[in-house]
């Protein structure tokens, strides 16, 4: 009965007059019942009433309704925006917020953003499910974790925030183990546990990937700059993968890229992925690793 007369409520908010037999059907109950509801209504307080004529109906008294509108049109749309970005996040009861607050500043949210925590495959679908449940909830995280070198440790985190960035998710959470912060990437992280056991909130500091120790000419953001010329041919990858500023055309056609990115694994492995089409120009010291990760490529083929 009480999700009844809310859901009433919300109703009349967004639609002003409505007909006793449209609730009765909306309700699947009588209209005798939804005038019982309107009594019921009225004497916890809420200034419902019927009005007669050719489009009466129930309906509630403006200024109750005006009452309620402390914020803006535009500032009613941000939040109903927020929450749509909420929804598909897929948080609990998120829809049910959305409709109740859409209905409530009788406007429609616009679907403007749609997100997929998952991989192609839905396969790392249930992980970051279960790290969003360990956040809002603060309890421990267990795992198996990969480090940059291959070897693999057992850790258990307080889990903070999911992070996305350069087309990968982090976790950032405080590390039991190392008494520190750290980010980890999930990729990495396999065999994840919920603990029972949760945990106090910390005081969060800016901290950087555990185990991404760039090396060679770094600059002020522990960053290096690359320079790489990149055949014309490979265009389209170039947009994907670089930012507008870090991209030169050359009068050939082709790309001189200035590339910022800590040199790990990772940087390798983009720079590598352009094969032919790339060249290397400074600095030096990483010209010379990709000529030895290329010769030692070629060994496992000839």
């Amino acid at each position: 009965m009480i999700n009844r007369l809310l859901g009433m409520i919300y109703i009349l908010m967004r639609k002003g007059t409505v007909t006793a037999a449209e609730l009765a059907e909306r309700f699947e109950v009588s209209v005798r019942t939804i005038y019982r509801d309107m009594d019921t209504l009225s004497a916890a307080g809420i200034p419902i009433y019927a009005k007669k004529g050719k489009n009466g109906g129930i309906c509630l008294i403006e200024q109750f309704v005006l009452d309620k509108m402390l914020l803006t049109k535009d500032e009613q749309q941000e939040i109903l925006s927020g929450l749509v970005s909420l929804r598909e996040t897929k948080a609990q009861d998120g829809e049910n917020i959305l409709q109740k607050l859409g209905e409530f500043f009788r406007t429609d949210p616009v679907d403007w953003l749609a997100i997929d925590l998952s991989d192609w495959s839905g396969s790392r679908a249930q992980l970051y499910e279960n790290i969003k449940n360990a956040i809002l909830t603060r309890r421990l995280v267990q795992f198996d974790y990969y480090g940059k070198n291959g070897q693999m440790s057992r850790r258990t985190v307080e889990p903070v925030k999911l992070l996305f960035k350069e087309y990968t998710w982090y976790l950032k959470a405080f590390c039991r183990e190392k008494e520190d912060w750290r980010i980890f990437k999930l990729f990495r992280m396999k065999r994840l546990m919920i603990l029972e056991e949760t945990f106090l909130p910390r005081t969060e500091c800016v901290c950087q990937e555990q185990e991404t120790q760039g090396s060679g000419s770094q600059t002020d953001a522990g960053m290096t700059v690359v320079d790489v010329r990149i055949d014309k041919k490979e265009a389209y990858r170039v947009y994907d993968h670089f930012e507008e500023e870090e991209i030169e055309m050359l009068p050939n056609g082709d790309f001189m890229v200035h590339f910022h990115v800590s040199m790990d694994d990772w940087g390798y492995g983009v720079l590598l992925g352009f094969g032919p089409s790339a060249e290397v120009l400074a600095p030096e010291e990483v010209r010379q690793e990709m000529k030895r990760r290329i010769q030692q490529m070629a060994e496992w083929y000839f």
